[in-house]
């Protein structure tokens, strides 16, 4: 028999506790492991940037071809719908359940977009769940207060800054159940190795793709590696920032998360975030006509190949039922 495993049902505040619980919410490290961190954080977010500056230029002149293209979106599709179906839709929140093999091949997708360990990842989200927009919120805009300046200094916080925090998630109370399996950890503790291969592997199909040529190796590597990581990156960290500060909010949720229909394609339907928070465990969460997901999509397809199953479908009585 296949053997599968699911996450818990639920990112409610009753699963993990009442909200004013706060002591166990994050764990104080040693300033010396936080600073080599920090360091460590902000050459990974300042060099894919720095690509990004210089990606116009590049392409102008030689550095751009259609297989970079396609090398590109091929990585940011695997890596961003591991991060969406995968890191958030599955190991957070429990939409769908999963046969052991996806939920491996999950876990190994989601840590290419070099966005942390699973179990940290999973950690913070459900964490920002049981806090949403209120103290012990780990990434909230609205942390500073309301007033345009306190605005603007949360809307960096909750891109870029709260990463930056000396404490750190508690893993044992927000993700006791991914602790408890052997692949995940083991996983979780390969992220670095992970994310070497996701750095190395447009580059050496560049090269070969290309007929062996260190050109062809060079610019799949700075498209589909650094550009690619940087773009996934802030499409990520705009759905904490942006999307709980403007938009619109057809839902009921009890914090600022907001819909962002721009975002909706590059965050592969994450941007529907005001339905996300109003029914966490949603599949699909672009709910309303015309809303693309393709996170949703990916999680139908699976379903259908019977990869995946119990999957949590927001019916239409539901969706009503939430309508503000």
């Amino acid at each position: 028999m296949t053997q599968t495993i699911s996450p818990p049902t639920s990112s409610s505040t009753e699963q993990l506790g009442p909200r004013s619980a706060l002591p166990t919410a994050g764990l104080a490290r040693s300033v010396g492991a936080a600073r080599a961190e920090q360091v460590i954080l902000a050459v990974v977010i300042v060099v894919p940037l720095l690509a990004v500056a210089a990606a116009v230029p590049v392409a102008w002149g030689w550095g751009l071809g259609w297989r970079d293209i396609v090398i590109a979106l091929v990585m940011y599709a695997i890596s961003g719908h591991g991060i969406t179906v995968g890191f958030h839709r599955y190991f957070t929140h429990g939409a769908f359940k999963a046969k052991r093999a996806l939920r491996v091949a999950l876990a190994v997708a989601g840590s290419l977009a070099i966005e942390g360990p699973v179990i940290r990842w999973v950690a913070d989200h459900r964490r920002h769940h049981a806090y949403s927009d209120q103290e012990g919120d780990p990434h909230s805009p609205w942390r500073y207060g309301e007033d345009v300046k306190s605005l603007i200094k949360g809307l960096w916080h909750a891109h870029i800054g709260w990463m930056f925090d000396i404490e750190q998630t508690n893993h044992a109370r927000f993700a006791p159940d991914l602790l408890a399996d052997s692949a995940i950890v083991r996983i979780s503790k390969a992220f670095p190795w992970l994310s070497g291969v996701s750095l190395l592997t447009p580059a050496l199909v560049g090269y070969l793709w290309s007929g062996f040529t260190w050109q062809g190796a060079v610019t799949a590597f700075f498209w589909a590696s650094l550009v690619r990581v940087a773009m996934l990156h802030h499409v990520t960290w705009s759905i904490n920032s942006i999307c709980h500060a403007f938009g619109k909010r057809p839902f009921a949720a009890r914090d600022k998360s907001a819909n962002v229909w721009w975002l909706a394609i590059p965050s592969m339907g994450e941007s529907w975030h005001n339905l996300h928070h109003a029914d966490p465990t949603a599949a699909r969460h672009g709910v309303l006509r015309g809303q693309l997901d393709s996170s949703g999509r990916i999680i139908w397809v699976f379903e259908k190949v019977h990869l995946a199953y119990d999957v949590r479908w927001p019916s239409a009585e539901r969706i009503q039922a939430k309508l503000a």
